[in-house]
């Protein structure tokens, strides 16, 4: 994959991830912040974007959301193809749950 369309592909991810966090803040707020790990700052910010704001946003060279799974354990938890499959699973939405929301810096 050339570097061209590796950006081309930050660039359609941003924009698919803006959209979609835009439509789940507008729909339940309280879901919506709770499924993106954002804070209500963050989430208030979102949902008063326009069309245009999104674009320029999305056509960012730097991937605008983040990989929220980032220890060994979520990771065991969410890939576990054993029979306590649903109950891993759970496990880790609880875990997920309990870390600190995303802010602004």
């Amino acid at each position: 994959m050339s570097n061209e369309q590796m950006l081309g592909e930050i660039r359609e991810t941003n924009l698919a991830y803006l959209l979609l966090a835009q439509q789940m803040i507008r729909v339940d707020k309280p879901i919506g912040i709770f499924r993106l790990g954002i804070s209500q700052d963050v989430a208030d910010i979102l949902e008063q974007l326009s069309p245009g704001q999104i674009l320029k946003m999305a056509a960012s060279n730097t991937l605008l959301c983040r990989f929220r799974v980032d220890d060994r354990l979520l990771l065991g938890l969410l890939t576990d193809h054993g029979a306590s499959k649903p109950m891993g699973q759970s496990h880790a939405a609880v875990l997920m749950a309990g870390q600190p929301a995303a802010g602004l810096a």
